[in-house]
């Protein structure tokens, strides 16, 4: 019976560690290959990014962009957009400087300001939906502390049955030797 149990505890651990790592994949490490995870927190590219989705942007060429392509843009220093283009605007004085006219798909109008091509993040590649949510409440705090200590808590869990059987096995050995 005891050994059935640890069985089946060693398979959800398992189960719990292959998810908690798919998890910080998705979070952090796709950051190795290139691309940056954004939460989605309003409805002006609805339906195409839902709120709550995890948006995941790469670099782009600011020269190949063209209207109907989508971008995520600096609004300012804390706040970042992702719009569709519209237009395309060449400054007056330099043409190869090259501004972006935007709107959200569900905004009926464009937005108020031009885009600079220096403050274009990237183009998204790929959303998940429901995954923004999560990631948003784990960067900032209380989230962050929760999610340290249910890590903290899982890795606890998944290696407190082995200590038990390791005493065991050694009392054993001590009662064969003796």
């Amino acid at each position: 019976m005891k050994k059935s149990i640890l069985k089946i505890w060693n398979i959800l651990s398992t189960i719990l560690i292959v998810c908690l790592i798919i998890l910080a994949i998705l979070l952090a490490g796709v950051r190795l290959i290139g691309l940056t995870p954004l939460s989605v927190l309003s409805g002006s590219m609805e339906p195409t990014y839902h709120v709550g989705s995890l948006i995941y942007v790469k670099d782009v060429d600011y020269t190949e962009l063209e209207p109907g392509d989508v971008i995520t843009f600096m609004i300012d220093e804390d706040t970042m957009a992702t719009h569709r283009i519209v237009e395309v605007v060449p400054d007056d004085e330099d043409p190869s400087v090259l501004r972006f006219r935007t709107k959200g798909d569900a905004n009926e109008n464009v937005d108020g300001g031009l885009v600079h091509y220096k403050n274009i993040v990237g183009s998204p590649v790929f959303t998940i939906p429901m995954l923004g949510f999560l990631a948003n409440f784990i960067q900032h705090p209380p989230g962050m502390y929760i999610a340290i200590a249910v890590v903290a808590i899982c890795f606890i869990f998944i290696f407190l049955p082995d200590l038990p059987e390791d005493d065991e096995d050694e009392t054993k050995k001590k009662k064969q030797r003796g």
